[in-house]
C-alpha cells in the first residue's frame, strides 16, 4: 500500500473517467442546495506536478487529459471536467494577494493535475465537509498543507477502509463516498466489498463510487458483480477499454466506476458522451465502452 504513488500515473485515462463521474455525481448533489458529506478513503497528495520526475517516467497523462486539453468540440460535462484542470493551472495571487489578471480565452499550460479532493473542492459549498483518509505520510502532509486551513475539512492520516466507519452515518445525513485504492495488494478487492457492505448497512442513502483497474486478475472481472449484490437502491456500471495489455498480459487496459445509489441523470449523462470520450482515448481500434444501469 505505502509503495503505491497516484503520481506515476495522474491525468491518464484511468482519471478523465473516475474524474469525469466524480463531477457530475458532486454538480448533482450541490445543485440540491443541501449540505452534504464528501468522504474520500485513498485522497492522494490532491495535487500532482506533471513535469515532476515521477509523472514523467511514463508521462501517462499525455494519453489521458493531454489529448482534451486544447479539444474546442468536446460535449457538454466532459468541457466541464476540462475546465476544472483548466482552473487548477491557472496562477495564484501575487505575493500582495492580488489575484492574476487572465485574459479572456487564455489556455494555460498543462503543468498540474487536480486529484479527486481538488475536484470535490473546487465544486463543494462553504457548508460542504470534506474527509480526506490518506495512510502515505508524504501525501497525507501534502493535503494538510492545502486543505487543512479549509473549514469543514479534515485530513486523516488513517487506513481509508477502517476509517470509512467512523463517517456513517453522517451529519446532516447526506453523502457522497469515493473509494478508489490502489489494488497492488490483491486483497484491496476483497476490502473495498467488506468496507462497502458495512457502509451500506450504516448509512443506505448515501452515494458511493467504487473506481477500479481493467486489468488481468480475476479479482477485477468479479467486483462488479459483488458490488452488486450490495445496492439494494439501484446500481451504474461504467467502464471504458482504451488500451491493450502488453504481450505478457499485463497492463492497465482501461478502469471502471461503480456507483451504489446514482444520480438518475447520471446514465443518460454517461450514455450522451461515452462513445466520444472513448474514441478521443482510443489506444488501438478495439477500444470500447460499457454502460449498464438498473434503477431503484
Amino acid at each position: 500500500m505505502l509503495a503505491y504513488r497516484h503520481a506515476f500515473h495522474a491525468g491518464n485515462h484511468a482519471d478523465v473517467l473516475k474524474h469525469l463521474v466524480l463531477a457530475q455525481v458532486l454538480q448533482y448533489m450541490v445543485d440540491k442546495g443541501k449540505p452534504f458529506r464528501y468522504i474520500d478513503t485513498h485522497a492522494g497528495a490532491g495535487g500532482y506536478l506533471l513535469k515532476g520526475a515521477q509523472a514523467q517516467k511514463n508521462a501517462e497523462y499525455r494519453e489521458g487529459i493531454g489529448r482534451l486539453w486544447s479539444r474546442a468540440d468536446m460535449p457538454a460535462p466532459v468541457a466541464d471536467y476540462v475546465r476544472l484542470v483548466h482552473d487548477f493551472n491557472l496562477p495564484g495571487p501575487d505575493e500582495q494577494g492580488n489575484p492574476p489578471v487572465i485574459e479572456k480565452g487564455y489556455t494555460p499550460p498543462l503543468a498540474l493535475y487536480p486529484g479527486s479532493p481538488s475536484i470535490a473542492r473546487a465544486l463543494l459549498t462553504p457548508g460542504d465537509a470534506l474527509r480526506l483518509f490518506e495512510l502515505h505520510p508524504a501525501d497525507a502532509r501534502t493535503l494538510m498543507t492545502h486543505f487543512g486551513g479549509r473549514r469543514n475539512a479534515q485530513i486523516l492520516n488513517e487506513d481509508g477502509f477502517a476509517g470509512l466507519k467512523s463517517q456513517l452515518p453522517p451529519t446532516p445525513r447526506r453523502a457522497v463516498v469515493l473509494m478508489d485504492p490502489s489494488y497492488e495488494l490483491v486483497g484491496d478487492y476483497g476490502k473495498t466489498v467488506a468496507a462497502l457492505r458495512d457502509a451500506m448497512t450504516r448509512f443506505a442513502e448515501g452515494v458511493y463510487m467504487v473506481w477500479y483497474p481493467q486489468v488481468s486478475r480475476v479479482e477485477a472481472v468479479q467486483l462488479p458483480k459483488r458490488l452488486s449484490a450490495l445496492a439494494p437502491k439501484g446500481w451504474l456500471h461504467v467502464r471504458m477499454t482504451v488500451a491493450q495489455p502488453n504481450r505478457q498480459g499485463f497492463g492497465l487496459s482501461g478502469s471502471g466506476m461503480f456507483i451504489l445509489n446514482p444520480p438518475w441523470t447520471l446514465h443518460a449523462t454517461l450514455e450522451a458522451v461515452l462513445p466520444w470520450l472513448t474514441q478521443q482515448l482510443a489506444q488501438f481500434d478495439g477500444a470500447s465502452y460499457h454502460l449498464e444501469y438498473q434503477p431503484a
